[in-house]
Order: C-alpha cells, then sequence, then structure tokens
C-alpha cells in the first residue's frame, strides 16, 4: 500500500510539474528604440506596434512616435509616426490607434500613418494604459489621478476613480479588467461593481487575457506573471537583476508569443509562452 500511495505521489508531483508554464526567448531587437513603453500585436496586419517614448516618460517635448517591427522583430520604420510626447498604450478600433500620451489620447489614421484627431482628457496628468472594447468604447488610465476616462465618440468623460497603483487595462465584453487596487489584478463589470480576482508580488503594468479565462501580468520592474482564473500566478520571467524592465506587453493569442518592451533597455524581446 505504502509503494503504491508514493507512486500515486509521485505521478501527481509530475502532473504538476508538467502543468507549469513557461517563456522560451525567441528574439530580442537591437537596442536601438528610445524607450519603448508598450507593444501592440496587429496580427491581422502582421505589425507590432510599438510606443516609444523618448527622453521621458511624461515629458511634452513632441519627440515621442510609434515604430512598426514586424513579427519576427525586424524593424519596418521607427518613425512610423512621429511628433508625440511620451506614448504609451495602444488600441485599434477599425482604422485607427489610439494613443494614451501624457494628457491626451491621440488618433493615428492607419492607413496614412498620420494624427487625424488629438483628444484632450480633462484633468489628466499621467495617462498610462489604453484599450478598446468590441464596441468603440476607449478606456485609459490615468494612474497620477487614480482615475479610468471613458471617450465615446471622441468625447471623454470619467468613467472611475480612486484605484490605487492604477495601470493596466483590457476590456473583454462589457468588463474591465484592471491592474491596480495595490498590487492586484481587478474586474469590473458594466455596473462598475469591482471583483478581485488575483493579489500578485508586485504592481501591474501590463495585463493580457490567455483567451481560458487565465492572464498575463508585467511588473514594470523586471517581472512577468500567469495568474490563473481562481487567483493562483506562476512567476514566469524575472530580470530585475539584469534591470531589465518589463513594461505594457503584447500578445499574440494565436501563436501564444510576448512581446515585452524594456523600457531602458531599448528593445523589444519576444517570448514563447508554453
Amino acid at each position: 500500500m505504502i509503494k503504491y500511495l508514493c507512486l500515486s505521489v509521485m505521478i501527481l508531483l509530475g502532473l504538476n510539474l508538467n502543468a507549469q508554464h513557461k517563456l522560451e526567448k525567441l528574439w530580442e531587437t537591437d537596442s536601438i528604440i528610445n524607450m519603448p513603453e508598450s507593444v501592440l500585436a496587429d496580427t491581422k496586419a502582421g505589425v507590432l506596434y510599438v510606443a516609444i517614448m523618448g527622453n521621458s516618460a511624461d515629458a511634452k517635448d513632441g519627440i515621442g512616435g510609434i515604430g512598426k517591427l514586424d513579427m519576427s522583430g525586424k524593424v519596418i520604420n521607427l518613425d512610423w509616426v512621429t511628433g508625440l510626447n511620451s506614448p504609451k498604450g495602444m488600441g485599434i478600433y477599425k482604422n485607427r490607434l489610439y494613443v494614451a500620451d501624457v494628457t491626451d489620447v491621440v488618433v493615428i489614421d492607419i492607413a496614412r500613418a498620420k494624427v487625424e484627431l488629438t483628444i484632450p482628457v480633462a484633468g489628466s496628468g499621467f495617462l498610462n494604459d489604453l484599450t478598446i472594447s468590441d464596441k468603440g468604447i476607449v478606456y485609459v488610465s490615468d494612474s497620477k489621478t487614480k482615475k479610468i476616462h471613458r471617450i465615446i465618440n471622441d468625447k471623454d468623460e470619467v468613467y472611475m476613480e480612486n484605484i490605487d497603483g492604477l495601470n493596466g487595462l483590457k476590456a473583454v465584453g462589457d468588463q474591465l479588467f484592471i491592474a491596480g487596487g495595490g498590487k492586484n489584478l481587478l474586474k469590473a463589470d458594466a455596473s462598475k461593481s469591482m471583483v478581485k480576482i488575483a493579489g500578485l508580488p508586485q504592481g501591474g503594468d501590463g495585463i493580457e487575457p490567455i483567451g481560458n479565462g487565465d492572464w498575463l501580468f508585467s511588473a514594470w520592474g523586471g517581472y512577468i506573471y500567469y495568474v490563473y482564473a481562481d487567483g493562483r500566478n506562476e512567476l514566469l520571467l524575472d530580470t530585475h537583476l539584469q534591470k531589465i524592465n518589463t513594461a505594457d506587453i503584447g500578445y499574440d493569442p494565436a501563436k501564444k508569443v510576448v512581446y515585452i518592451p524594456t523600457f531602458f533597455k531599448k528593445s523589444v524581446i519576444a517570448y514563447q509562452l508554453k
């Protein structure tokens, strides 16, 4: 009996080990991207959009912009759109790319590679992440004022307030997922009722759904976590000792590839999620 019990325990341990997720590095660009803060994967177009802040995370200096890479990390054009300030979170709806840019949301006509509209976000101080619902509603986080703004028909309004540690956002259906409330992954429904999904060791930057109820959660200091729907988490990547930041990640759910902007290291790194 003891022999069989030990064998059963070993099998269970083996299954648990096999269940652990991991990241395997695929490629890294040269260190030629001036403070990349966010990566957005447009898998239909085969393009990675990179928000390039320039020399500062909050300066209105006009030297920021949006660059383009292909899905293998080859540079298409790092000056695809220029003249922005310190751009961060991005989202695509129809033929427009929306970008959080300090106190404005910049709207870019993708086909023309031109800024077609700048939407001032009233009372904002440090717009950070941005997400767009399938109905075209834009949500943008303000880490300084602890508010989430909502933009409908190019008009902004305050949507939620008083969220400590606010950063990453992701709209999924009529739900809004939030990195905030300290070091948590939160979920708000259409009535703004908010529940905690998971507590993490670090405050969040980028959040991306895996597609099965689980999540990827990046922390700027150099950490990537796999977060299960039941609140458990696994540390997938720790680069803080190498001083490689892990800012607002992008994700290709079909190929399970994670794209990491390294901020001060001036590169984008791709990892295969396994």
